[in-house]
């Protein structure tokens, strides 16, 4: 169980989400309306409990490193009211709508690795991460990759420099594959190199947008879809246009598109 993680339900129909989410990144559960909390111990069973929630989180809130919550983006930012002293050192903090749609870096984004924890929570249940820090969110560029099984961080990484061109990895935003690829050793080792998120897309939601310039039989056999790092990277960026259509090197294939501002 990763106990430097906290996750927070506020209503009891978010179980059917949460158990998908905490299957694939653990964390202490949370369920306020079953318990009370004390002090720095985690969860204490109680029949009734008259602590609003919003207390029963601000007595919780420093007992992780990186929180949940499964609510409305107002009621997390009701519960976090008061609570919030540095960015250095707040707790990071990711609200996940109830559909399960959104995961939006809400606290502690850039230092406190939120947007980070938006983008695994978004890959574990096929949500779109949200993040408006800055330092990320004015990076024009993703770069879609797919690649061929056993491929190294070194073979990537040269693949990637060669679509840029003379384009910089500092101006990337994210990384966008397909759910076949997100446990890649080569690609997650790339992605961890360069401080890059990578965004995990469905196989099925690329399928439904195949756009792709050079489409591939290989591909089409082995994986089921005409391509991937096109569609991907189009789809990561929804009013990005397609700069650098797919290269391929060494068994990785790269697209990059760039945002219309």
């Amino acid at each position: 169980m990763n106990l430097d993680l906290g996750v927070w339900l506020v209503r009891p129909e978010s179980e059917s989400l949460v158990s998908v989410l905490q299957s694939q990144l653990g964390g202490t559960l949370y369920r306020p309306w079953l318990y009370t909390i004390k002090g720095d111990q985690a969860v204490v069973p109680t029949i009734h409990t008259d602590t609003s929630q919003k207390q029963q989180f601000a007595t919780a809130f420093r007992n992780h490193q990186q929180w949940i919550i499964i609510a409305a983006g107002g009621i997390a930012v009701r519960f976090l009211d008061g609570l919030a002293q540095d960015k250095h050192s707040d707790p990071a903090v990711v609200v996940l709508d109830e559909a399960g749609r959104f995961a939006v870096s809400l606290l502690a984004g850039h230092e406190g690795g939120a947007n980070r924890l938006a983008y695994r929570v978004a890959n574990a249940i096929g949500a779109v991460p949200v993040v408006t820090t800055a330092t990320e969110a004015l990076k024009p560029l993703v770069v879609g990759i797919g690649c061929r099984k056993g491929v190294s961080a070194e073979q990537i990484a040269a693949a990637v420099h060669q679509a840029l061109g003379g384009r910089q990895l500092n101006e990337v935003r994210e990384i966008a594959t397909i759910d076949l690829k997100a446990n890649e050793p080569g690609l997650v080792e790339f992605c961890r190199q360069h401080d890059l998120p990578l965004r995990v897309l469905a196989s099925a939601t690329v399928a439904a947008r195949p756009w792709v310039t050079k489409p591939s039989d290989w591909v089409q056999q082995n994986v089921g879809l005409p391509g991937v790092c096109e569609p991907c990277a189009l789809i990561a960026s929804t009013r990005g246009k397609l700069i650098v259509p797919k290269t391929a090197l060494d068994g990785v294939a790269v697209a990059v598109v760039e945002d219309n501002m």
